[in-house]
């Protein structure tokens, strides 16, 4: 009688430390899955913010520079297309092109003086490039968490609980193929 009494104090150990441990895993999964989408979030609103400062920029930039209707249009539609995206793939493709034609926009500006040292450009300018920092930032910070996710979402044994419950890989927020080129800008 003694004997099976301590199988059972046993066998019920090893079922609350399984549970315990279940518990543990399902929680560091849902953390670090959040955590994954608060920084997705924070790109989110970098690009947005970015987004919001481009109308008023090029806005500023057309009572300058009329004729270069092909950069100005380049930029609309690139950042059309940012707004658009959802995943971190899409993003960061729209996110690329929009690079591309605010660079070509600088080239232009190089064109014309006058709007350089015109302080609605300039303070547009500064509120740019802060923005990019802060995207930079942000990427950097999703990557960080994605990365720690994916890694808890693979060791033992975690790795049995995420699939149990659905847990999946995330995406690292990439640079598009071609990103690392310099722009080519002629007129």
């Amino acid at each position: 009688m003694r004997r099976s009494s301590i199988g059972l104090i046993v066998v019920g150990a090893i079922i609350a430390i399984a549970l315990v441990s279940g518990i543990g895993a399902y929680n560091g999964l849902v953390s670090s899955e959040t955590a994954v989408e608060n920084k997705f979030s924070q790109i989110d609103v970098n690009l947005q913010r970015r987004a919001d400062l481009i109308p008023n920029l090029v806005n500023t930039v057309k009572g300058y520079a009329a004729h270069e209707r092909e950069v100005l249009q380049s930029i609309a539609d690139a950042r059309s297309r940012l707004v658009g995206a959802g995943t971190p793939a899409e993003k960061a493709a729209a996110d690329a092109e929009l690079t591309g034609a605010l660079s070509r926009l600088l080239v232009v500006v190089e064109n014309y003086p006058t709007l350089k040292a015109d302080t609605q450009f300039a303070r547009l300018m500064d509120e740019l490039s802060g923005t990019e920092n802060r995207i930079a930032v942000a990427r950097k910070d999703y990557n960080d968490a994605v990365s720690a996710y994916n890694v808890r979402l693979r060791r033992f044994p975690n790795s049995i609980f995420a699939s149990m419950f659905g847990f999946e890989r995330k995406e690292l927020y990439k640079a598009t193929e071609g990103a690392e080129k310099v722009p080519e800008v002629s007129f």
